[in-house]
């Protein structure tokens, strides 16, 4: 099957297995495993921070911002299908005892006029507090688009004015600093906190960063702790993490461009695809316009031998290139993807 299902669909290349094989190890858990230790250096300056944590997952590193930044019974201001919103569980009120102010917006870009609305000061002191505004690059149920900088200054400082600390999810961050020709930092720095996902795009069997100042990393080294997510050995992961960094951040335009290949090819075809959404690696398919569901297109299209996934969105699904895919891969969904859908849904 043409795996196009998602990034994390990722294997280690041979080259990442060879710096695994080849990791210097101690205790992470006392902060003694060197190769963690290096990883950890490296990611909190190429995200604009003074430290960073290595963690198993982004979830985790999400979830342990917002209670960095928060109290239980306080606001946290989201985009409404934001990856912390919709894909974490409940994680925000279940770990920090946050409540939800979910903001739908345009590309899931909140603008200032929309953070004011739900910022608007109490009369009363004990009222909840908007504390925490967590927003997503490149962001997912939009299809991997990104936030303009311009609009990241103007959004970050607004909530800084308005007494919020601010937290980014980068799960994708470097798709978008590549897609952008931006450096990590002019996208991380403005923020109180940064996650990013080593398990996607960059090619990592597993593990995320967190990355912020040297006194809020040191409060999530605790949480760490509490959220189970302490490790011993950690730097045959580590490894994967800091060879992906050397090897596999520039090669993500590879994927951006193969995105494009396929989203106009399918749109040559007759596909209900809105280029205009692919600025990344993501390219959105509404099959509801096929008059087909949702999971009788996937079906179809699994059988016809190409994966595709679901969206939070009722009519769309979505395909997703990552390094294990090559051109030919991409050519032959072209083919396959409309004689699977649109021959069901002439019928």
């Amino acid at each position: 099957m043409i795996d196009l299902r998602s990034d994390t669909a990722t294997r280690p290349t041979a080259g990442m297995r060879a710096a695994i094989a080849a990791a210097e190890v101690g205790d992470e858990q006392k902060r003694e495993d060197p190769t963690v230790n290096a990883l950890q250096e490296r990611a909190a300056a190429l995200l604009g921070h003074e430290a960073a944590l290595f963690l198993p997952t982004a979830t985790m590193a999400n979830q342990i911002a917002l209670k960095l930044h928060s109290r239980p019974g306080d606001v946290l201001v989201a985009e409404r299908f934001a990856h912390v919103v919709v894909y974490e569980y409940g994680g925000a009120a279940a770990h920090a005892g946050l409540m939800i102010e979910a903001i739908e917006a345009p590309c899931g870009r909140i603008s200032i006029e929309q953070l004011d609305a739900v910022t608007v000061p109490s009369t009363k002191s004990a009222d909840q507090r908007p504390a925490v505004l967590a927003l997503e690059n490149t962001h997912n149920a939009s299809g991997g688009r990104c936030w303009p900088l311009a609009e990241l200054i103007s959004l970050t400082a607004a909530a800084r004015e308005r007494g919020l600390r601010t937290h980014l999810d980068g799960a994708r961050l470097l798709n978008a600093s590549v897609a952008q020709g931006l450096d990590p930092a002019r996208l991380g720095e403005r923020f109180d906190t940064v996650t990013l996902c080593l398990s996607k795009g960059l090619g990592c069997p597993f593990g995320a960063i967190l990355a912020g100042s040297s006194e809020l990393i040191e409060r999530a080294w605790r949480e760490k702790h509490l959220f189970g997510g302490a490790l011993r050995q950690a730097g045959i992961v580590a490894a994967a993490g800091l060879y992906a960094l050397d090897h596999h951040v520039d090669r993500l335009a590879e994927d951006h461009a193969r995105a494009r290949r396929l989203a106009e090819g399918w749109h040559e075809a007759g596909l209900p695809v809105d280029l205009v959404q692919v600025e990344t690696n993501f390219v959105q398919l509404d099959v509801g316009a096929l008059g087909l569901v949702r999971d009788e297109a996937l079906g179809l299209l699994r059988e016809a031998g190409v994966g595709l996934s679901s969206t939070i969105h009722p009519t769309i699904v979505r395909a997703v290139t990552h390094l294990d895919l090559g051109d030919a891969e991409i050519e032959r969904a072209i083919e396959l993807a409309p004689r699977a859908i649109q021959v069901r849904a002439a019928v």
